[in-house]
């Protein structure tokens, strides 16, 4: 994500570099830069400008402490000017009702129904809600059934009138039945409409005006750039929703949506995509994206990430077995699996601090860890429990029955001995510093 943006802002404060403070003349050539950053991320010359004008008015209004180069004092400048201009905090999702009713709308192909999908997921593992779908989109044919598998993969139930061409009453028909099972949350998918058709936007302000949700989003491709920002602005004066969702976030190296929604919209942007996988959606966080902008990573994000997989009762135990010198392969391939459902791992790497420029051409395929895990899946229970116990013969058999080398299995193997040796270094390490502090 941002990748060109990321790239053009660097070179833009290396102006700075050497100068010994800001001056009307160097604050100009650095913006006039930063401009053409912006405008290459296909934001809009308005927003760039009024951008650049609010940074300059607060570059030359600041107060710049000795201690502080210019250069570092207009990365948090320019920082601070980019979360403000994607609105400053999280804003998140309104599900106060019996039930809430969650209404998602947008372009063809925008990836509603995934996002119907990947929502309720959201709300029932993160949230505790007990979660209904309803399929109103009438108008693609494939749509009810691809909301129906969706449904099924993430466990849950998706509500549809067979036979019913009338959006606006399968949504009333849906909140009936939300409300008579005792479903805390309605999610309702609609038909992808475009801006132009007015026929198709008189229908979805009559299921708005029936429905009267809780929680009106509208759903878009963050990849379609300016013409994103532009339907995100006609649509909330059609419908006056509540907050924008880009998808197709990972793949967007610009990030001229993100960046123009909320100033010309005047939405908050709620949700992002970042892959395909439905578990691949994060509440957007403004400062957060800044941060990785600017090549200062997220590591609070993936903290949270990291503690969304590793429950506390399985950090102690793993905590225990590496101090005893008891990790095993069986516990080494339990890892792996809680790291994969993280995500992505080259977008893991990213959120590291200047991660995001070593990993730019670096490719990490999401099934790095296949070998591994083939390995580890052909040995026996004991053979995983007794790495160092492992022969020759044992060797010759994991490998043909793991698809592999020999030397995969001797590397594995090798690198799996190296690392419990380390991380049991580290916890005696820490075990001995704390004993000293007790002293």
């Amino acid at each position: 994500m941002f990748e060109n943006l990321s790239e053009r802002l660097e070179r833009s404060f290396k102006i700075l570099r050497g100068e010994g403070k800001i001056t009307e003349v160097n604050i100009a050539e650095t913006l006039k830069e930063v401009r053409r950053a912006l405008l290459d991320a296909d934001v809009s010359y308005k927003v760039a400008k009024d951008f650049c004008d609010s940074v300059k008015e607060k570059a030359m209004g600041a107060n710049v402490l000795t201690a502080v180069k210019p250069q570092q004092m207009m990365v948090k400048i320019v920082h601070d000017e980019l979360a403000a201009f994607m609105g400053s905090a999280a804003s998140d999702i309104n599900v106060k009702g019996n039930p809430a009713i969650v209404m998602a709308a947008g372009l063809n192909g925008s990836g509603k129904t995934t996002f119907c999908a990947k929502l309720a997921l959201h709300l029932k593992n993160k949230k505790g809600m007990k979660v209904m779908l309803a399929a109103c989109d009438t108008f693609r044919p494939a749509a009810i059934e691809q909301l129906k598998t969706l449904g099924g993969q993430v466990g849950v139930p998706v509500f549809s009138l067979e036979g019913e061409a009338d959006p606006v009453k399968v949504s009333l028909a849906a909140l009936a039945a939300a409300k008579s099972e005792g479903y805390s949350v309605l999610i309702v998918d609609t038909a992808g409409r475009l801006t132009v058709d007015e026929e198709l936007m008189d229908e979805i302000r009559r299921m708005h005006a029936a429905l009267n949700p809780t929680e009106t989003l509208f759903v878009v491709d963050a990849m379609t750039g300016q013409d994103a920002v532009l339907s995100a602005k006609a649509f909330n004066e059609a419908i006056d929703y509540d907050g924008v969702v880009l998808t197709k976030m990972d793949g967007d190296t610009r990030g001229g949506a993100a960046l123009s929604v909320k100033a010309v919209a005047g939405k908050p942007i709620k949700f992002v995509g970042t892959g395909e996988k439905l578990e691949a959606l994060d509440v957007f966080h403004p400062e957060r994206v800044a941060d990785r902008i600017l090549g200062m990573g997220d590591v609070v994000s993936l903290v949270e990430k990291a503690q969304e997989q590793f429950d506390e009762k399985q950090a102690r135990e793993l905590h225990k077995k590496i101090a005893h010198n008891q990790f095993t392969l069986a516990d080494f391939y339990d890892q792996i699996q809680q790291v994969k459902k993280m995500g992505n791992l080259k977008d893991l790497a990213g959120m590291l601090p200047g991660m995001d420029k070593a990993m730019k051409n670096v490719d990490i395929p999401d099934d790095a860890f296949k070998s591994t895990e083939a390995i580890i899946l052909s040995m026996t229970p004991w053979e995983k429990s007794h790495p160092e116990g492992i022969n020759g013969s044992r060797r010759r058999r994991i490998a043909e029955g793991s698809g592999t080398s020999l030397a995969d299995v001797n590397k594995l193997l090798k690198q799996f001995e190296g690392t419990r040796r380390m991380m049991k270094s580290a916890m005696d390490g820490s075990l001995a510093a704390r004993l000293r502090g007790r002293r």
